[in-house]
């Protein structure tokens, strides 16, 4: 990953040198032990912060959503004549132009406003998983050597499998590699496992409607409504949630285990077509609520049944944002 990081702090360096990009978000080295953490470097000698290995967690399409957006509100209040474009350049795996991909489609911004440093990925460190197989212990120092985490904890010197304590969503990651990008940093990482990315789909879709039903409400007792998965997923940008409005008030802001329910049953869909399985709901929940299991039942049936699958392509939009007379299908709409 070193040579990663040599060549993704020199494009860094360009970008801003040549003022191709105003900004570039990245990560670096977090304050506590095996983290990385968002880092949004403005000037040459800032680019030094920037890290990419196997603790880079965030799905940073997030950032350049809410950068753009942030700097077009801002001008609104400046003439037209002296209005300026703000151009992002971001650091981007598989799942982060995936998501990019979808912003583009949904007309969030244009192609021309974000400069996307393509690195490769093979997977990222799943902080609960990693916690659980040291049984709870405090972390104290820790690195990551070939493919092994080593670590003084307070419950002494303990070593993992890499492998062992990878996110979910990265064990069986079919896009691991950027779809779109203006540089590639590293060569092209191997795949995952992609031929198993829906085997606990089919072991949840082989159970009764009974004991689904009773999995997603044991799973939704566990939410707080503390609204995490939605501030971190990219694709969640509404400017005013559902869950906010109050004319008409969807959904009640107490803790009534119903309008739990529904926030978590219309957020679901709003996923349809939009969710790229980069984890970062899951990441973030501080409950270890499985919101993945039914975002993967969503992207299974959007794949069976329109053939599509969230941001693999530019010109393959959303199934709810396109319309096709002749190809759509009747059958599953009148007979579901």
């Amino acid at each position: 990953m070193e040579n990663i990081e040599t060549k993704l702090r020199e494009e860094a360096k360009r970008l801003l040198l040549e003022k191709k990009a105003d900004v570039i978000i990245g990560y670096e080295k977090g304050t506590l032990p095996l983290t990385a953490t968002p880092c949004f470097i403005t000037t040459p000698e800032e680019a030094d912060k920037l890290v990419w290995n196997d603790l880079c967690t965030q799905n940073l399409a997030k950032f350049v959503h809410d950068l753009i957006t942030a700097h077009k509100n801002s001008q609104k209040r400046v003439k037209p004549e002296d209005r300026k474009k703000k151009i992002i350049g971001v650091v981007a795996r598989g799942c982060t132009t995936r998501s990019l991909i979808i912003h583009l489609q949904e007309r969030q911004y244009g192609r021309d406003e974000v400069y996307i440093i393509g690195v490769p990925c093979t997977g990222y460190v799943d902080s609960k998983g990693l916690k659980a197989a040291i049984n709870g212990a405090d972390i104290i120092e820790g690195s990551i050597e070939g493919e092994k985490i080593k670590m003084k904890t307070s419950a002494g010197e303990k070593s993992v499998a890499l492998k062992d304590v990878l996110a979910d969503s990265c064990r069986t990651c079919r896009f691991n590699n950027p779809i779109i990008s203006d540089v590639m940093v590293g060569n092209l990482a191997p795949s995952m496992n992609p031929d198993s990315e829906y085997d606990d789909v089919k072991d949840f879709e082989a159970k009764s409607i009974e004991e689904r039903w009773a999995y997603f409400t044991k799973e939704m007792e566990k939410c707080i409504r503390c609204n995490a998965c939605r501030q971190a997923c990219p694709s969640c940008y509404c400017p005013t949630c559902f869950v906010e409005q109050s004319q008409p008030q969807w959904v009640g802001i107490g803790e009534d285990k119903t309008d739990t329910q529904v926030f978590q049953f219309m957020r679901l869909y709003h996923m349809v077509g939009r969710c790229v399985d980069c984890g970062s709901c899951v990441a973030v929940c501080p409950m270890g609520v499985d919101l993945r299991k039914f975002l993967k039942k969503i992207d299974k049936d959007c794949w069976e049944l329109f053939g599509n699958r969230a941001g693999s392509s530019l010109e393959d939009m959303p199934p709810l944002g396109k319309y096709n007379e002749h190809g759509d299908k009747e059958d599953f709409i009148f007979n579901p």
